[in-house]
Parts: structure tokens; sequence; C-alpha cells
């Protein structure tokens, strides 16, 4: 009996607890009522941007963007760059890789070889779009207002957002960043190399630029396609067709967006010492990757960052199209394909262990 009256009391003492939570959830509120505090707490919101501390890291976003563009257009005139005729795919220099990745004319085919033709600064450079705004807060643009607002590069915009005074604020024409020096051809080898190196620099402070400005300002991409939109909100343009019914008028689902959604790097194949002339297919798992601005301007003579090294494979293994054997750069050691087996020459002590090229 006693057991049984205390199993009763506990019951009643959490019945009391649920009962007390169940009131307080259920209590209804008119959220008409909070509409002219969330306007309030809006509007407060938007007095603290831009924020003046990041005033100057937008400047300096948009004179190395400038930067970037004119330097790949000077070293464009000096080195091939070439894209594929049905993909997306670039490859810097005189003769395309053999590499069968390409998915064909619409998306009809697979594991293609590539066409090359002459690619141009949009090939390096992604061009990556936007809405401009007149001002960060503004009401979401809707389907039928896409037409009412112009589109910009994406981090011309955020940083205009972000308080940047440039003097294209208002008719920006991207054409004239675009040009290049002037008289490339009578350039000699150093002054090549300057201008390889200054663009590499001025690439790396663009894109920790950009990536400081994604700390403080909103920018959102959509999970099935390229579309970015600079704003604590995305837009309601239906223009992602992603499901095969809605075709062009799909609506965008939006995440938030990284500095490669803003400043895609471009993975490019690059070609090694060690290689075959050509790069082949059978090799495709030994060669390096590189983005595209950094293989242009270390063909043109400047170094690398370390951080580019392990994913460049500089002393990696490659493969020969006579017996099939893949090289050590050093000539100190190969790997059979069949056998993946390593067999050390005598004059070398020991061998690192070959996953690690």
């Amino acid at each position: 009996m006693a057991l049984r009256k205390k199993l009763c009391e506990s019951s009643n003492f959490n019945g009391k607890i649920m009962y007390s939570f169940a009131r307080y959830y259920s209590s209804k509120m008119d959220l008409r009522k909070l509409k002219a505090m969330i306007q309030k707490r809006i509007q407060n919101w938007a007095k603290g941007y831009p924020v003046p501390a990041m005033v100057p890291v937008a400047e300096e976003v948009l004179d190395s963007r400038r930067l970037v563009m004119q330097g790949v257009s000077t070293l464009l005139k000096m080195i091939t760059v070439l894209a594929c005729k049905f993909c997306p795919e670039v490859y810097i220099g005189e003769k395309g890789h053999l590499i069968q990745t390409c998915c064909g004319f619409k998306h009809r085919g697979k594991n293609r070889v590539h066409e090359w033709i002459v690619g141009g600064l949009k090939d390096v450079l992604v061009p990556v779009e936007a809405f401009h705004l007149k001002h960060m807060f503004q009401d979401i643009i809707k389907h039928h207002q896409r037409f009412d607002f112009e589109r910009v590069p994406a981090v011309v915009e955020l940083c205009w957002q972000a308080g940047a005074n440039d003097g294209n604020h208002l008719n920006w024409n991207s054409g004239s960043d675009c040009l290049g020096v002037d008289g490339v051809e009578s350039l000699s080898p150093d002054e090549l190399i300057l201008v390889a190196s200054g663009t590499l620099r001025a690439w790396e402070m663009f894109r920790d630029g950009v990536e400081k400005l994604l700390m403080v300002y909103r920018a959102e991409v959509c999970k099935h396609c390229s579309e970015v939109h600079i704003g604590p909100s995305g837009h309601k343009a239906r223009l992602c067709g992603v499901f095969k019914y809605e075709s062009w008028q799909g609506t965008h689902f939006w995440r938030k967006a990284n500095m490669d959604d803003l400043v895609p790097p471009k993975t490019v194949w690059r070609w090694r010492p060690q290689d075959p002339q050509v790069l082949l297919n059978e090799g495709r798992g030994f060669y390096g990757h590189t983005a595209a601005v950094v293989e242009l301007c270390t063909q043109a003579g400047a170094i690398a960052p370390p951080k580019y090294h392990c994913m460049m494979k500089l002393q990696g293994v490659s493969t020969t199209l006579g017996d099939q054997r893949l090289f050590h750069p050093n000539a100190q050691m190969y790997m059979s394909v069949d056998s993946k087996v390593i067999e050390p020459s005598r004059s070398s002590p020991g061998l690192p262990d070959h996953r690690c090229v």
C-alpha cells in the first residue's frame, strides 16, 4: 500500500509538471501585434551596417580584383589556355590532355575525350553575378521583379554593400578591368615573372578579403545551381529548374555561401616534368591539380605558395606509355601498375609510403 501511494504521488507530481508546460506552450499569440516590434528590430539592425572596420577590406578586395583581371589578361597574351567545347573543363598549355572526363553536348555522353578550343578570360576567372540591391535590407525580390534589378558581379555587390566607395558604383564597366598591359610581347622574362608574381599575390589577397567579408555579411547560394544572392535572404525569382516538371521556373533552395561560391578556383589538371608530354587517362589518379590562376602564374615563372604543393603533387609519381610503370621524379624507385609493389634502387636506403604522394 505504501509503495502504491508513493507511485500515485509521483505520477500526480509529473502530471502537474507536464500540465504546466502544456499550458505554457498552448498559449496563443497574435503575430500581428508583434509586427511593429519585428520591423523596429530590423530597422535597428540595419543601422549597424555597413560595419566601419570592414570598409577598408572591401576597398582592398575591389583593388585586388582589378589587379587579378589585368594580370590574367596580360598573361593570356603569352600563355595558351584551352577550353572544352562541350563542358567547363579548362587546360593551360599548348596541347590539351587526353583525360576522359567530358560529358558531351548537353550531357548526352560520359567519359569522353575533350574537344579543345582557345579559351579566354572567363574560362580562367569564372563570372558569378547577382542582383544589385539599392540597400542591404530591402524587400525580397519577387519573380515578376527580376528584370527591374541590374545583374552585377557578386563580389562587387558584396563590396558595395560593405561600404566600398568605388567610382563605378553607378555605371560599372567590367571591360575596363580586363585590359592587359600593352606591349606584352616586348616584355623580358624577368618582367613577365614580376607580372605573374604580382597577379598571384593579388589573387591571394582577393580570396582572403572575400572570406573576411563573408564573416560579417550574409551571402546565399542555391543548393542545386550556382545562383548567388548577396543579402540576408535569397530572392524569389524562379530560375532554378532543379526538377524536370519545373523547367526554368524552379524555386531556389538557399544555403549560406562560402568563398568558393563567389570566387570559384576553377581547378585544372597540371603538367609536371616527370609526366608524359600529353596527360593520359591511365594516369589520372597520379596527376596534380591546382587553381587555373595559380597554374597560369606558375607557368609564367611565379612560385606557388606552399599551401598548393600538396594538391599540385610536385614530387608525386607518374606514368609512362612504354612499360606502364610509375616513376618517381628522382628516378630512385618505380611501382608496377599490375603488382602495386614499390622496389627501391640499391643506392636509396629507404623510401616513404607511396600513398603519400
